[in-house]
């Protein structure tokens, strides 16, 4: 199971992206709206989420959650103890963390950036707090995945489909779209 976290003021492209790549290779991934099943995106794109962050189950059926950025997304993503709790297990369990734009800045301030290397939107580079920060698309250290921004939601997503199934699949899905 994947989690991807939806709150009020999230980024329609980086959330949205993400769920349709990995939905077209048939992995099973939940929309998580944040405090409202019903969530607004930063650009006013009311999604209607699958689950609630109060109906989700950390065990051993969880491989990954992603957190898409936008403001005040990210800032809402930060604050929920649902969202915190669903990082904790991830780190403590050796599952996939992903996030892309300012929401990497949220692993930055976990610490669970130290000595890794990370990438995340222009001038939220120092909420990377002991992070090697690159300039890349997209970066995989481990098990956490960072990406920049809107701009970068495909490749962040064919790389999450790479770790989730394989390479051979990742480049069958980029086919598939004409990226």
């Amino acid at each position: 199971m994947i989690y991807l976290f939806l709150a009020d003021g999230f980024e329609e492209v980086e959330a949205l992206t993400p769920v349709d790549m990995i939905r077209r290779c048939e992995i099973d991934i939940a929309t998580v709206g944040v405090g409202n099943q019903s969530v607004m995106g930063s650009h006013g794109i009311p999604v209607l989420a699958n689950i609630t962050d109060n109906d989700i189950v950390l065990d051993d059926s969880l491989d990954m959650i992603i957190l898409p950025g936008g403001m005040p997304g990210t800032l809402n993503l930060e604050k929920n103890k649902n969202v915190q709790r669903a990082i904790d297990f991830c780190a403590k369990n050796d599952r996939y963390i992903a996030a892309i734009c300012a929401a990497p800045s949220i692993l930055g301030h976990k610490g669970l950036l130290e000595g890794k290397k990370a990438v995340c939107y222009p001038g939220f580079e120092e909420q990377l707090q002991g992070a090697k920060v690159g300039t890349e698309p997209v970066c995989v250290d481990g098990k956490i995945i960072t990406s920049r921004g809107a701009g970068t939601a495909m490749p962040f997503a064919f790389e999450l489909v790479k770790l989730l199934t394989s390479e051979e699949r990742s480049e069958k899905l980029k086919s598939s779209v004409i990226y």
